[in-house]
């Protein structure tokens, strides 16, 4: 299972009404990508207090807020490497901090399990987007070619911490622990995938390549 990138530009375009609503009360792509972070750096709060089904509802309506950012910048012409950039830095930020919001948390309710699988999730989660990024500045995938590949993508794993973080109850929050475990198994076979990809790429570029004898 995963998002191709027709139905990736789908769904987002099924958010671009609400996007081009919030662009005409004067906010801009890069001003949604702070908001949405904001909101995500709230959920991530929550779930340190050990609120864990609000702060699950607030994470994904932070991690929603990615889908209304780059639909704004493309329907009002202003996609930009900046934006991109600023994008892809608070996506990994927001991330991150819902992961140590978890580690905290459950810290305090003397839970061992969690944390350690909630490290594992997250270290996973971030060597799927070094990949991609990683495999694209070196010209492999351009465009939005790497995001297709593999099994658990960030809106997938979005949604299953979402699912995760809506089902645990404090003091028992046993149900992260399948969740944590998941996103670490799916994002390692991602990366796993992702690899498998860029390689096959440099061999067919190495193949397409004439050799000496053909250039003479």
């Amino acid at each position: 299972m995963t998002i191709s990138n027709r139905s990736r530009d789908a769904i987002k375009a099924v958010f671009e009404p609400i996007a081009l609503a919030m662009g005409r009360v004067g906010l801009t792509p890069d001003a949604l990508t702070l908001i949405g972070f904001a909101i995500t750096t709230t959920g991530a709060i929550l779930v340190a207090l050990q609120h864990w089904t609000i702060g699950g509802i607030v994470v994904f309506i932070g991690g929603a807020f990615d889908m209304f950012d780059g639909t704004l910048a493309r329907a009002t012409g202003r996609v930009s490497r900046w934006g991109a950039f600023l994008d892809s830095v608070f996506d990994r930020g927001g991330e991150a901090i819902v992961y140590i919001g978890i580690v905290f948390g459950a810290a305090v309710d003397e839970h061992t399990r969690v944390p350690i699988l909630a490290t594992s999730a997250m270290a996973a989660a971030f060597m799927v987007s070094y990949v991609r990024a990683r495999a694209e500045g070196l010209g492999f995938s351009p465009g939005k070619g790497m995001a297709a590949v593999g099994l658990m993508p960030r809106e997938i794993r979005l949604v299953i911490l979402s699912l995760g973080l809506i089902f645990a109850d404090s003091p028992n929050i046993k149900a992260l622990e399948p969740t944590l475990a998941i996103i670490t198994i799916g994002a390692t076979l991602t990366v796993i995938q992702r690899i498998l990809n860029v390689r096959s790429q440099a061999i067919a570029a190495a193949t397409e390549q004439p050799t000496e004898q053909e250039q003479m």
